[in-house]
């Protein structure tokens, strides 16, 4: 005699069945948004870029050329020029540059808002770092070039100090492209940072420092490795804005200092190469993966996970 049935098999397996299909009805949905938001565009991108441009901003399908990464890498009818190389470095530095002031100033202010204690006091200081967001990013940059102009507190202080001609405004120059990307970009690593600073387990600091440590080596060996996962996010989503911005770039930078996000736009808006334009974002997606799959085997990376 059988020790189970047929029937019970029957049953086991129709189970079995309805929970893959119950599992498929929950994932199907997040993976037709990935295929039509992220993979539709890539591939979009990709054949884009394949493309030529024709005359008057006209695209020609008919044969399919790569041309467009040559002259991204510098060749073209006059030779070879490393200019958009050099452009793609910059950007890459000025959004490091960024990333890592937001890391310096958010811990900072991470800590100070969690260690209020009273809950209304940390609302209203979360509310004032998130007013930003309430207001559109052109609005904000142009403000900053009221605040910057000749007359204002900081341009007379910069004055002051001999570091610019009296009279002379604080913009355009790179000191105010990077003034507005940080101010842009804080509540972006701020945010993220403060909601793992407001679970940290402050007896491992508090042990650290019984045992003498320093200050780098408590926040190094006991608050580093706890907040890794907020810092981690907030990171990747200031790291990948970074780099293609080009509002602020644009306005606070005058058109002097040109980034990847500022050709991007300059090809699709007003160039009307949309196939070249197609290959500088790919070239700037390929060249944001590279920098996070660095960040994500660094020795900073590896601590924190295996925390």
């Amino acid at each position: 005699m059988p020790l189970l049935s047929k029937d019970f098999w029957y049953t086991a397996r129709g189970d079995s069945i309805r929970r893959r299909s119950f599992t498929l009805a929950l994932v199907l949905p997040g993976m037709l948004c990935l295929a039509v938001f992220l993979a539709a565009p890539c591939v979009s991108l990709l054949l884009l870029s394949l493309a030529t441009r024709g005359e008057f901003g006209t695209i020609h399908w008919t044969t399919l050329t790569l041309e467009n990464y040559k002259r991204l890498i510098g060749f073209n009818l006059f030779g070879w020029s490393p200019d958009f190389l050099f452009i793609m470095l910059r950007s890459l530095r000025e959004a490091f540059a960024t990333t890592l002031a937001c890391v310096i100033l958010s811990y900072p202010l991470s800590f100070f808002i969690a260690s209020r204690k009273s809950s209304f006091a940390r609302f209203v200081w979360l509310i004032l770092l998130t007013v930003p967001f309430c207001t559109n990013v052109v609005i904000r940059t142009y403000a900053w070039q009221l605040i910057l102009g000749p007359g204002n507190p900081l341009a007379r202080l910069a004055s002051f100090l001999t570091l610019q001609p009296p009279g002379a405004p604080l913009y355009p120059g790179l000191f105010a492209v990077y003034l507005g990307m940080i101010t842009t970009f804080l509540p972006f690593t701020a945010l993220p940072l403060y909601a793992s600073i407001e679970r940290l387990n402050w007896w491992l600091p508090l042990a650290a420092k019984d045992l003498y440590s320093s200050n780098w080596l408590i926040f190094k060996q006991a608050i580093l490795p706890q907040t890794f996962h907020g810092l981690y996010v907030g990171v990747i989503i200031t790291f990948v804005p970074a780099m293609a911005m080009y509002v602020v770039t644009d306005i606070l930078g005058g058109a002097k200092y040109m980034f990847v996000g500022n050709i991007i736009q300059h090809q699709f808006s007003q160039a009307r190469d949309w196939p070249f334009g197609a290959a500088l974002s790919l070239a700037l997606m390929a060249l944001t993966l590279i920098s996070f799959w660095i960040f994500k085997t660094s020795r900073i990376t590896r601590q924190g996970e295996m925390y």
